[in-house]
């Protein structure tokens, strides 16, 4: 049961992946807009940590049964790790350290979605193989 749920969280995490490409490549400003918006309250803050430790989690437990078990399972654990770290850390903290890096990410939008399109079909590969 607990591997069933962790597999179909990968799942979502993967079509969340293809999504969020496609935005940035079709839909530019939704996608900013979507990104701009990280850490901007304690609320959205404490959110995003909560899935990121469902999703590391989710990494590690469904890692053995998927193709390219290591990478998953590292990915995971570095998910895990970094929420921990981010855990220690005031949302205050988070929301100014987001505000000062992420307009400038958004100059590669269009790499980013690739990349994103990338990585989500990849883990949906891996899930459906």
């Amino acid at each position: 049961m607990m591997l069933a749920i962790a597999i179909t969280l990968v799942a979502l995490t993967g079509a969340f992946l293809v999504a969020l490409g496609l935005a940035a490549l079709l839909r530019p400003a939704l996608a900013r807009s979507f990104l701009l918006g990280f850490a901007g309250t304690a609320a959205k803050h404490y959110a995003e940590l909560a899935v990121r430790l469902a999703v590391g989690g989710a990494l590690v437990l469904a890692s053995p049964a998927l193709p390219a078990a290591k990478a998953f399972d590292v990915f995971g654990w570095v998910l895990l790790a970094s929420t921990g770290v981010m855990l220690l850390i005031p949302w205050r903290m988070h929301r100014a350290f987001a505000q000062a890096s992420v307009p400038s990410a958004l100059r590669f939008l269009p790499a980013i979605g690739l990349a994103s399109l990338a990585a989500g079909a990849s883990v949906l590969w891996a899930v459906l193989a």
